[in-house]
């Protein structure tokens, strides 16, 4: 079996499963296969976020390398470009955006032991995510 990421003209998103690439084709086309939101049976592919690699014929996949040091810097740029830093008023704007105070929003930012049991127990849901300080490296 195959799960293809579908989405209809009306923009709607669903998976479908199928047998394989051909057999989904087909049953587009002879129209089987529609929309659970609308029934709309003009259905395309689109790109899904995960991807299956097939192993090699040898039958062992090749271990990527990973280059773990980039890979922290990336996200910490990622974070720092996409996340408001609302500092030590984590917690608090945390919560206002739980209970429908302010928008919903990206932000980063520090709390407290405390703070964070509260956040947990409120229902909040967050990660903590060790940063660098953004100050560049001083050379000796």
């Amino acid at each position: 079996m195959i799960v293809f990421d579908l989405q209809c003209s009306m923009g709607h998103t669903f998976e479908g499963w199928f047998d394989s690439l051909d057999s989904f084709e087909d049953q587009r086309k002879r129209g089987l296969v529609a929309c659970p939101y609308c029934e709309d049976t003009a259905v395309k592919k689109i790109l899904s976020p995960v991807a299956v690699k097939k192993s090699s014929s040898s039958g062992k996949l090749p271990q990527p390398h990973i280059d773990y040091k980039r890979l922290a810097r990336e996200v910490v740029e990622y974070v720092h470009k996409n996340f408001e830093d609302v500092g030590t008023r984590f917690t608090s704007e945390a919560l206002k955006m739980h209970y429908g105070v302010t928008e919903k929003r990206n932000i980063r930012g520090a709390a407290t032991d405390d703070e964070e049991k509260t956040l947990k127990q409120e229902g909040v849901e967050f990660f903590k995510l060790p940063l660098p300080n953004s100050e560049p490296e001083k050379e000796n």
